[in-house]
């Protein structure tokens, strides 16, 4: 545990940070789930398309495993079509 005042200040903001971070990346693979699901309409997949966006601009995901799972969600949307 640390001594420092701002070291442990720093300790509990970022056990908050990393709490937040795990449910938006586990919100951002259900959505993604939900996409990849047989039959899923073409706004689900927009939808989870715009959150792989928003992960990314955050930080959350890198922006290259962005763009593959952006590619791969356009190639199922354009299968369906």
């Amino acid at each position: 545990m640390p001594n420092i005042k701002s070291a442990k200040k720093r300790v509990i903001t970022s056990e908050a940070r990393n709490e937040a971070n795990k449910r938006a990346k586990s919100a951002l693979k259900t959505e993604l789930k939900k996409a990849r699901a047989e039959g899923a309409s073409a706004a689900t997949i927009k939808s989870a398309s715009v959150s792989v966006d928003k992960a990314a601009g955050k930080g959350l995901i890198h922006k290259n495993k962005a763009a593959r799972l952006k590619s791969q969600l356009a190639k199922k949307a354009n299968s369906n079509a």
